[in-house]
């Protein structure tokens, strides 16, 4: 099992012990792949439509107030709730290259 530092998460987040981890709480610069997105069908699909999918590979870039991700080569912001509701998993550099 991977320790809280290199899984790319803030330790304050217990859940990050677990393989997955919500966005708000990846460090800035990680890439991360997308596992599933635990919000209503409704915001799922949209999410979904703005390049958000399940297994989609994405780099946060900050994660100040809002969280702005590289999505498919555009920079995406997400507020801290809804960023919550996405739930990643750190991936290794040499794929996310």
């Amino acid at each position: 099992m991977k320790s809280v530092k290199e899984s790319g998460c803030t330790k304050e987040n217990a859940f990050c012990r677990n393989p997955l981890c919500p966005l708000n709480r990846v460090k800035a610069g990680v890439a991360v792949r997308i596992k599933q997105l635990c919000a209503t069908p409704a915001l799922s699909d949209r999410l979904r439509e703005i390049g958000f999918c399940e297994d989609r590979v994405i780099k946060l870039l900050t994660s100040h107030t809002n969280i702005i991700c590289l999505v498919c080569n555009a920079r995406l912001a997400l507020s801290e709730q809804l960023a919550r509701s996405i739930l990643v998993e750190p991936i290794t550099s040499a794929i996310a290259a």
